[in-house]
């Protein structure tokens, strides 16, 4: 793949320097590691990253088929029942969130409306990794997992192509050319829009959108970027930002289930915290009328346990089960073209087949437990020793790019691991 020239050392160190200073200007930020009032650029690269144009395509154009069925499958009660059913036996944290939800649907979920930010997440795959010289067919993408809750970086990912426009221009002047191979992106505009047609759809003018975050949150610039658009796309909406600690301590679920926090009525409930605590996101997305950016449903539909049926060793659609979900055949086939292997450790002879796999060649391997989140997953030699039908809005808005040194196995941005990057498309 061709990409841009890499910079001679000296101008490195220019354009290294140039690009600090414009992350700090242009609210490319972090919080600091050493202060909550302090500051440092978020992890980027110099130069945006070679990615060939018709992976870059088809991974926006099946982002909306995604969509579908993430959303058709979160509301089949008996294809989530079966899919974690064996999960359900032995993990706490599932069995947590599916009993949440398997109260919701007993006592009535409490509004219908729904909001999906969803974030679907692949990597690169190439068929013949022992070849030098790779041939562009020999390459494609994989999907690694769905996002269904408190994904980041939408809100800053549309400030890396600014930048790496900014010092491309610096390093090789001004060329239109190289500015339309740097893809626009409205990632943070398409959050912003999302919560506001959300809040609109909730028909309450005074009410309000609650943020949940953690304390001491470092990322929560990539956050406000997201408020502040809120703001400018209908000043109308406020939103207030919420630990699971302060709703705790001040809110109120009313017997119409009208959640109260602070005493402002919410409307709409985006989480951007709620891994580790998820019996506390699954009640709220349950228990209240306030539209929620996530259900138990949804939330477990992302899990691997969930995945596993759709992986093409189970060959999709096959079971008339999935034609409720998707009919069209090309749409299906589209879908399951982003598909990499996915293994059941069930016990039995499949689950019995993949350990002998993976303990034999554990590199070739990932072993993902069911939690969301950076740094939950297990690599190489670590494995051995280890709600409504219809849809109202469905839009692809945007795109996150993250590069990481293959010396990491794991890319967490935050963890400093990964870089924000942009594609440069070829």
């Amino acid at each position: 793949m061709n990409g841009l020239e890499l910079p001679a050392d000296n101008v490195v160190s220019l354009l290294a320097n140039e690009g600090r200073d414009y992350c700090l200007a242009h609210g490319l930020v972090m919080g600091s590691k050493d202060s909550f009032f302090g500051v440092e650029h978020a992890p980027f690269t110099l130069l945006p990253t070679a990615f060939l144009e018709r992976l870059f395509t088809k991974a926006k154009d099946v982002q909306k088929d995604f969509n579908v069925l993430v959303h058709r499958v979160s509301q089949d009660h008996e294809f989530l029942k079966t899919a974690l059913q064996s999960t359900i036996e032995v993990d706490s944290f599932t069995a947590k969130i599916f009993d949440i939800y398997e109260t919701t649907r007993t006592e009535g979920l409490s509004q219908p409306i729904s909001l999906g930010i969803l974030r679907s997440d692949y990597m690169m795959d190439c068929s013949n990794p022992r070849t030098s010289n790779l041939l562009q067919d020999e390459i494609s993408i994989k999907q690694v997992e769905i996002n269904t809750i408190a994904s980041s970086f939408g809100g800053l990912s549309p400030q890396l192509r600014k930048l790496h426009k900014f010092l491309t221009t610096l390093q090789t002047g001004y060329d239109p050319k190289t500015e339309e191979r740097l893809p626009k992106n409205s990632s943070c505009l398409g959050i912003a829009t999302g919560l506001v047609d959300a809040w609109t759809y909730y028909g309450n003018e005074n009410s309000v959108v609650l943020m949940v975050v953690q304390g001491g949150e470092r990322n929560r610039f990539d956050q406000r970027w997201v408020q502040h658009l809120m703001a400018e796309v209908n000043p109308a909406v406020r939103m207030v930002r919420k630990s699971f600690k302060d709703i705790n301590r001040t809110g109120q679920l009313q017997e119409d289930k009208t959640l109260i926090v602070d005493g402002q009525e919410i409307a709409v409930v985006y989480f951007r915290e709620g891994l580790e605590c998820a019996a506390n996101a699954g009640k709220i997305a349950s228990y209240q009328v306030s539209i929620s950016c996530t259900s138990p449903g949804r939330h477990k539909e992302g899990s691997t346990s969930v995945s596993f049926p759709w992986c093409p060793g189970k060959v999709l659609y096959v079971n008339p089960i999935y034609c409720k979900f998707i009919s069209d055949k090309e749409v299906v086939n589209k879908i399951r073209s982003t598909f990499t292997g996915l293994y059941t450790l069930d016990e039995g002879l499949e689950g019995d087949k993949t350990m002998q796999l993976a303990i034999a060649d554990p590199d070739r391997y990932v072993l993902k437990p069911q939690l969301e989140g950076g740094g939950n997953n297990i690599y190489g030699d670590d494995i051995v020793k280890t709600e409504g039908d219809e849809i109202l809005v469905n839009r692809e808005v945007g795109h996150l790019m993250r590069t990481k040194s293959i010396d990491h196995q794991d890319g967490g941005v935050c963890s400093g691991r990964a870089n924000l990057d942009s594609p440069y498309l070829v």
